[in-house]
Parts: C-alpha cells; sequence; structure tokens
C-alpha cells in the first residue's frame, strides 16, 4: 500500500507534450513492468476504488441550477488561450461557472465571506469544485491565493481542513479554528483539479498535466470576471508535493496569455520539479546524512545507490523522449520500486522520517480519515451544493494517479518552464526537512542546477538563518536571488503547514510582502 500511496504524492508532468497532448495508452501498450505494477495496487486497494488507466468516470447529475446564484458563461469572458508552440488562440465558450454564497452559520468553517461552486466544461462533460475562503484581515486588499493539493488525484481539501485552511476537524470530527491559517492574510480559493479529484467530476480524467491547464486558466478567468472585487488584487498559486508539476504549467500557460489573472508569484512545498536531479538525495536523506538519523542500514544503503545510474538513465531517456509512454512509465515504475520501496517496506513515514504513520490510519494521518468523514455528510454536501454530484468524497484517487502514470506524466521535467517564470515573476520553493518523498536536499539541488539567468548567483548563495518575525526563534534557513527563492523549514514534513503552522504563516506574510524576491 505504501508504494501507492507514495504515487499519489509523488510523479513528474508532461512540460514537453503535444500541443494537443497524447492519446491514452490501451491495454496493450502498457509495459509488462507496468501491468505488474498496476495488478500490485489493484491487490492493495478495494475495487470500488480502482479504474483501469484507459477507462472513464461516469457523469453524474447535476444539482438543480436554483441551488445558485451566479452563473457565468465563458464567452463572456473577453480572454484568450493559446495552448502550445503554433496553436491558433480560442477563447473559452465552452465553459461556464456556477457558484453560491455558503453560510458560514451552516459548517461553522470560520466566520467570514465563503463561496463554492463548479467550473463546467459542458462539451466534455468535465466539472472542478472549489470552495473560497475571504482572508479575515482586509479581504479588499489582501492578496488572493489559489491552493492546489499534488498526487496527482489529492483534493485541496486536504490543505483546507488538515493544513493552511480556515479550520482543522478533530477525532470527533468538530470543527476547530485554525489560529495559524494562511486566511489571516489572504483569500484563498481551494480548488479540487483536474476531474475526478474530490468534489470535482466528469466524463473523463485529463491523461496529464497539461491537459488540466485550460481548465484551471478558464476557472481563474471566469471567477476575476463574476467576482471583480479580488481581481485586482495580488494573486498567487501556490500548492504542494505533485503540485510541483502543476504550477509551472499553469503559471507559464498564464503568462503567455492576455487574460485578467494578476498574477504576481508562486509557492511550492516539497514538491517534485526535477526528477532526474532530485532522485539520487533520496539516499543520503534516508542514510543519515539529511539532518536526520538513518532509517535503513547500510547494505541498504548500497544497493539504493547503484540503482541512482539507471534510475537517472531511464529519466532523462524519459526527458529526451517525452512521448515514448511505456520508457517514461517503465522509469517511473524502477525508480519507485528502487529509491522509494526500501524506506516504506522499512515501516517508515516517508511524509516524515520522525514519526511512524499514525496506528489504525489508511495513508498515514489519522486526521485524512476524518476529513473523508466529515465531508461525506450530507449536512455539508448540501451546504456546498455538491450532494447530487459525486457518490462519495475520497481524498485521493487512485483511479488518477493511474491514469497520468500509466501515459507517462511522472517522469517528465517540469524545471525547463522556470526560467521564462522567473523571467517575469519570482518563485518560493519550500521544504520541510523531514520529509522523504520530496525532500529538502532534492529540492534544493534542482533549484542549485536550475539554468536560468541567475543561475550562478543563485548557486553560490550560502542558506541564512530564518527567525520568527515575532518570536524571534530560528524555524529554517533561506537562500535567494532574483526572485528565486529556497527555503528550509525545521522540524516539518511533507505538509509543512500541518507540522508548523506558525512558522509556515510567517514565512507565507513575509513572501507576500516581497521579502526574498529580489
Amino acid at each position: 500500500m505504501k508504494g501507492l500511496l507514495s504515487l499519489l504524492i509523488v510523479g513528474a508532468g508532461n512540460v514537453l507534450a503535444a500541443t494537443h497532448g497524447p492519446r491514452p495508452l490501451a491495454g496493450d501498450m502498457l509495459s509488462d513492468r507496468y501491468k505488474n505494477s498496476l495488478e500490485d495496487t489493484r491487490s492493495a486497494v478495494p475495487r470500488d476504488k480502482i479504474y483501469h488507466p484507459s477507462g472513464t468516470r461516469m457523469e453524474r447529475k447535476r444539482k438543480p441550477d436554483e441551488t445558485w446564484d451566479n452563473f457565468i458563461r465563458g464567452s463572456d469572458v473577453k480572454v484568450s488561450w493559446i495552448g502550445g508552440k503554433g496553436e491558433e488562440p480560442s477563447d473559452i465558450g465552452e465553459y461556464e461557472m456556477r457558484s453560491k454564497t455558503v453560510d458560514p452559520s451552516t459548517l461553522g468553517v470560520d466566520d467570514v465571506k465563503q463561496l463554492s461552486g463548479y467550473l463546467d466544461n459542458n462539451k466534455d462533460g468535465q466539472h472542478l469544485f472549489f470552495w473560497f475562503f475571504e482572508s479575515r484581515n482586509d479581504p479588499k486588499n489582501d492578496p488572493v491565493v489559489l491552493w492546489l493539493n499534488g498526487g496527482p488525484g489529492c483534493s485541496s481539501m486536504t490543505g483546507l481542513f488538515m493544513e493552511l485552511g480556515p479550520a482543522r476537524l478533530n477525532k470527533d470530527l468538530k470543527v476547530v479554528r485554525n489560529d495559524h491559517s494562511w486566511t489571516n492574510n489572504a483569500s484563498i480559493i481551494f480548488l479540487d483539479q483536474p476531474v475526478g479529484v474530490g468534489f470535482s467530476y466528469g466524463k473523463e480524467i485529463p491523461i496529464g498535466t497539461r491537459a488540466a491547464s485550460k481548465d484551471v486558466f478558464a476557472f481563474l478567468s471566469m471567477f476575476f470576471q463574476q467576482y471583480p472585487q479580488y481581481g485586482k488584487q495580488d494573486f498567487h498559486i501556490a500548492g504542494e508535493s505533485y503540485a510541483g508539476h502543476y504550477i509551472p504549467v499553469f503559471a507559464s500557460d498564464i503568462l503567455k496569455q492576455k487574460s485578467n489573472i494578476n498574477l504576481k508569484s508562486l509557492l511550492i512545498g516539497n514538491g517534485i520539479v526535477d526528477p532526474a536531479t532530485q532522485h539520487p538525495f533520496y539516499i543520503p536523506m534516508a542514510c543519515g546524512k539529511g539532518g536526520y538519523p538513518a532509517v535503513v542500514d547500510q547494505a541498504t544503503c548500497n544497493k539504493m545507490q547503484s540503482a541512482v545510474p539507471k534510475c537517472q538513465r531511464q529519466t532523462r531517456a524519459c526527458y529526451k523522449n517525452p512521448q515514448n509512454r511505456a520508457l517514461c512509465s517503465d522509469g517511473s515504475v524502477f525508480c519507485e520500486d528502487a529509491l522509494v520501496k526500501p524506506v516504506s517496506n522499512a515501516g517508515v513515514n516517508i511524509y516524515d522520517l520522525r514519526n511512524p504513520c499514525e496506528e489504525g490510519s489508511s495513508e498515514c494521518y489519522a486526521i485524512l480519515d476524518w476529513i473523508e468523514k466529515y465531508l461525506d455528510q450530507d449536512e455539508v454536501t448540501e451546504a456546498l451544493g455538491v450532494s447530487d454530484q459525486v457518490p462519495y468524497y475520497r481524498g485521493c484517487s487512485g483511479t488518477v494517479s493511474r491514469r497520468f502514470w500509466a501515459n507517462g506524466d511522472f517522469n517528465q521535467p517540469y524545471h525547463h518552464l522556470m526560467p521564462g517564470i522567473l523571467d517575469k515573476i519570482p518563485v518560493l520553493i519550500y521544504a520541510g526537512d523531514a520529509d522523504y518523498i520530496c525532500n529538502w536536499l532534492g529540492c534544493m539541488a534542482w533549484t542549485d542546477a536550475l539554468m536560468w539567468k541567475g543561475h550562478l548567483g543563485f548557486k553560490h548563495q550560502k542558506l541564512e538563518k530564518v527567525n520568527h518575525s515575532v518570536t524571534g526563534k530560528a524555524f529554517g534557513e533561506v537562500k535567494h536571488h532574483k526572485g528565486l527563492a529556497f527555503l528550509r523549514v525545521y522540524g516539518a514534513g511533507h505538509l509543512v503547514p500541518y507540522d508548523q503552522p506558525e512558522n509556515s504563516l510567517d514565512f507565507f506574510i513575509r513572501w507576500i510582502k516581497k521579502e526574498w524576491t529580489s
């Protein structure tokens, strides 16, 4: 099960995909290694949660129109979309957005203004769910943030109720205020994407990151058109883990459009962006050279080290041949088997080397089970307008993960987009230093290796201590140069705002106030 869980968190996306994206792999096109790995996951996960990568998800019945307060059509938004090199501009006329005000007193998830709703692509039968919270501070002037969890296939409701949102849940499924929410200083949109994730649904799941990009662009364009009071503020995209793939693609696409999206910066936490550079750093992290004691014996360390050259060769082969889906999938499986499974099989929590998985939890953290149970309640789905959309809520979709994996989305590079992004906006890469799966050593390594106009200046910068703005206590180390910043966060695993809520709020505020952006 742990191997599957790491695949729900880690991966790489297809920055080099064809303009219109690749066709899904048919069953007879899957390699034997991939088929065997798929069978392993089938034996570990209940059948009702498994779909074949080439399969589809059924269309669900929409909530009645009277449920919603506002409708907007894509044709009402004067923006154009250019998806790839040589592609003719198109509009977003196939989309609609329906939204409603969520009464804060109904669910008790903070007392600020809230919105929920769906982006609908009626042409393709795709529907993305969102939940928006105004800033607790000054919503007329505070920035707006889009938050994305990773996977691929994990819901951003995890970020809402476990990490940086205005509330958390206890074991009794009671809402508890999060005093260190990022909504203290920003309005935040939590978006379930791609189709098939969380409360989002549709006829067919996208086969990769680039296929999901236009949906996100259309959603943001229509959201700011419908709610212009939020469109004039600075806008940031933040996320973690597989969002290290989503965010570069989505941001790059946004920045090349003429749009109403006022994108000012990116924040990526414990993200997988450049797998070939990051993979070798599993060994020092597992073997006691990443700031924490070794979690496997020396023989295992040696065996893992011997697998690194082949892992890198296969990953770089995928970089050079991104359309070869079997090649890319095989590389992902090999690297997973060689560098992640030895640690997870040792009983280690791959999201936090300091702590074992919580007993009785399905995904290492009991709160993830609480979130699923809470969001499955009729009163919750009714308040949000989703009760007729999906049969149940699940925090992570194995269906989405396997579909991305089978079509080669995991082991391809996204860092190639970063130089163009850094020409226009700053980027913060932050990493909890107890995470294994997207560890801080690998995150720092890819930022040091990135070839961009500030490459040498950034690489030669030294890490400097970061102290909390109020307490003065050191909580990490940072280096920055000409818009790129790397931050190591002490005492945090994969989910930094969960492990270090006070410190994560501190660095978030400092970032949006433009510290470390020069």
